[in-house]
């Protein structure tokens, strides 16, 4: 099991003081939580693409270039790399890039986004928002599987005796993963490839993930990449805790409560009973994220969103050092406990490479 954290990179105003980060303070806040989350023994940092505020991270390659030249062991990825509106090649390019200056330890989780002006912003229309995502993808695998690409679409310029530089290291790609909250065609995707499918299943129902989750294993057993239980899944979730219950709640409930995403909404009781989100001690965080492969089965990744809504760095820095100290070696020990040894494991550059990169990951057995 992959455990690690994930940002939105939002520039949200503190409730407790009225005050917010500037852009500048935000970004160098990031790359702080990422350097920390691989000192406290997390194995991935991933961050989102935004191009409208209140978010930052308009730029993840550049962010993660300047992250990987300060860290060694973390995996860096993205927890959405907008697949619909950035032109292939250039996702190509730059992830091939990156994947080099890291050594390889480079995945992504490709989606679609959900913020409509988005499209337009860059010449996109949302109503092509699936067909983008199904030729923008076949595209990126062909500029990383072949040499040279010779290519016509519907949405972009041919391509003529094209050869996206640098190559992937090792002639290894960057493992992808296919992130959605709603979108069958994408878990559709993913399994005829053989891809990852991240479900980031932080704001709504399990029952709604698990027919996500259901179907993209069902194909990819049905594309004949194993079994439906060796299926490469990863999962959303979202925590604050303290020590003490009592003081998670009392210390996390403003933040809640404005937070833009979910604030002026269900209580913070309705939303930690119905979602993955866990407000409470450490304990209660390991008990609520081992219920997860019960609902969905035995996964891969499990990332966490921690420095949202406007929570100070200090705190999220705390927040850290409480997972990897008191949370971090239960859940490995139960994961390793409870994992059948015919489920594959996390797929890395590394066991990728060993293995040919023939298979989405390797087996245990």
């Amino acid at each position: 099991m992959q455990i690690g954290i994930f940002t939105v990179g939002d520039v949200t105003v503190d409730p407790t003081n009225g005050t917010a980060p500037t852009e500048y303070e935000r970004i160098k806040a990031m790359v702080t939580i990422a350097k920390h989350a691989e000192e406290v023994g997390l194995d991935v940092f991933a961050t989102g693409e935004h191009h409208n505020r209140p978010f930052v991270p308009s730029s993840p390659t550049t962010m993660l270039g300047y992250i990987a030249a300060q860290t060694e062991r973390i995996i860096l990825s993205t927890s959405t790399t907008l697949i619909t509106t950035n032109d292939p090649v250039k996702i190509a390019e730059d992830f091939a890039m990156l994947q080099h200056l890291a050594d390889g330890r480079v995945d992504l989780i490709l989606g679609r986004g959900n913020t409509a002006p988005v499209y337009p912003w860059f010449g996109k229309n949302q109503q092509d928002s699936v067909e983008l995502t199904v030729e923008n993808y076949n595209l990126l695998r062909q500029l990383w599987d072949n040499d040279v690409v010779n290519w016509d679409g519907k949405f972009r310029t041919p391509l003529r005796n094209f050869t996206s530089t640098p190559r992937p290291l090792e002639g290894v790609a960057p493992f992808v993963w296919h992130g959605s909250i709603r979108t069958p065609e994408v878990a559709e995707i993913a399994a005829y490839f053989g891809d990852g499918f991240f479900a980031n299943n932080i704001f709504w129902p399990k029952e709604h993930y698990q027919q996500l989750i259901g179907l993209y294993r069902e194909r990819y057993a049905h594309y004949g990449h194993g079994t439906p239980e060796q299926a490469i899944v990863g999962l959303g979730g979202q925590f604050f805790i303290r020590r003490n219950s009592q003081d998670a709640v009392r210390e996390f409930r403003p933040y809640f409560d404005n937070a833009p995403v979910y604030g002026h909404g269900p209580s913070l009781e309705e939303f930690t009973s119905q979602t993955p989100l866990t407000v409470g001690s450490p304990q209660e965080l390991i008990e609520k994220t081992l219920t997860f492969r019960e609902f969905f089965g035995d996964y891969q990744r499990q990332l966490f969103l921690v420095d949202h809504a406007g929570l100070p760095l200090k705190t999220v820095l705390e927040q850290l050092d409480l997972l990897g100290s008191e949370v971090l070696p239960t859940l490995r020990a139960e994961f390793a406990k409870r994992t059948p040894a015919t489920i594959p494991a996390p797929p890395t550059f590394e066991n990728r490479l060993a293995a040919g990169a023939t298979s989405p990951a390797v087996s245990r057995g």
